[in-house]
């Protein structure tokens, strides 16, 4: 792996505490999924909270949901990572 995938995998697992075989498992799951279906961006919003321990309130989820669903998602990780914590 390069520097600056090790680097986000640590920096990620840091932050979520999500592990970064998780990480690759949820990728591999996701690689041909349809991010306009509202069911299937649901359910890894779902995934990847439960992962990482931390509860996402219904609120946060859909406007996660809506954002991803519009195809109106943040060009970098700090931007997601904001997204998040509101």
């Amino acid at each position: 792996m390069s520097d600056f995938k090790n680097n986000a995998f640590d920096q990620i697992q840091k932050k979520s505490n999500i592990n970064p075989d998780q990480i690759m498992k949820v990728a591999k799951s996701v690689q041909n999924a349809d991010f306009s279906d509202e069911a299937t961006v649901r359910n890894l919003v779902k995934q990847l909270a439960k992962m990482s321990g931390k509860p996402v309130s219904k609120e946060k989820e859909d406007k996660i949901v809506r954002a991803i669903t519009n195809n109106n998602m943040p060009s970098d990780m700090n931007t997601l990572s904001k997204l998040f914590k509101k």
